[in-house]
């Protein structure tokens, strides 16, 4: 893979997430490790609910962070 195309795929996946398209985006990602840090979940919690976002991400009519960056 080129730099360039690593490039495009990284702006093609910002701007899914920015579109509200990205099940698991940056933000939700955060939220989640915020939410562990302030003692609410655990570490093994906090993987489970990424899991669980991700597994139905198709459900919901969106796509996952690895998805929007292959372009799938």
């Amino acid at each position: 893979m080129t730099y360039e195309s690593h490039r495009d795929r990284l702006k093609a996946q910002k701007q899914a997430e920015s579109e509200g398209l990205v099940a698991d985006s940056l933000d939700v990602r955060m939220d989640l490790i915020a939410r562990m840090k302030a003692g609410e979940i655990t570490f093994d919690q906090m993987q489970a609910e990424l899991r669980r976002i991700k597994r139905d991400a198709k459900k919901n009519g969106q796509v996952t962070r690895s998805q929007a960056y292959r372009g799938s």
